[in-house]
């Protein structure tokens, strides 16, 4: 599992400010990876409203540049499973690998929203929030990213049920 919390929602001019991750294996979560980062740029009122990451939290942190490599070492070629993924997540780093390394990621992913619309059609909303709630997890923390990966194990883990 993934997450990233951003200043924005351009994958094209907004910049991350916080990225974690969660390992998984037999449904247990074995190891984590979490760093904010310093944008480079002033977060605007509105992200932070958001995700409660401000300024001063990211003013003596590493860049993405930084935090990347150890980004990709965590994640190796291991799947990342994340929800919403595909038209948010995967289009940052894929533009910040391009940057910074001239080529996109490779490794394959799910995205739980639309593994969460298949399992559950009836439902009106798909949100991470929504589907926690569905499922009586907690949504305390949500909107940070190390918290939004938990949860969305715990909402991956219950779909993956509904699945079988």
């Amino acid at each position: 599992m993934f997450d990233l919390e951003t200043t924005g929602i351009s994958c094209e001019k907004d910049r991350i400010v916080e990225i974690s991750a969660v390992k998984v294996e037999n449904g247990k979560v074995i190891e984590e990876f979490s760093e904010l980062i310093n944008p480079e740029c002033k977060i605007p009122y509105y992200a932070s409203r958001v995700n409660e990451i401000t300024d001063e939290m990211v003013k003596d942190v590493r860049t993405f540049d930084e935090v990347l490599p150890d980004f990709l070492g965590f994640i190796g070629d291991s799947i990342l499973v994340g929800h919403n993924i595909q038209s948010f997540d995967m289009k940052f780093l894929y533009r910040e690998c391009r940057e910074l390394y001239g080529e996109t990621l490779a490794n394959d992913y799910v995205d739980t929203l639309y593994y969460s619309r298949r399992m559950l059609p009836k439902l009106s909303h798909h949100r991470l929030t929504d589907m926690a709630e569905y499922f009586d997890i907690s949504t305390a923390g949500a909107h940070r990213a190390m918290n939004d990966c938990r949860m969305n194990h715990e909402v991956f883990e219950r779909l993956h049920i509904i699945g079988k």
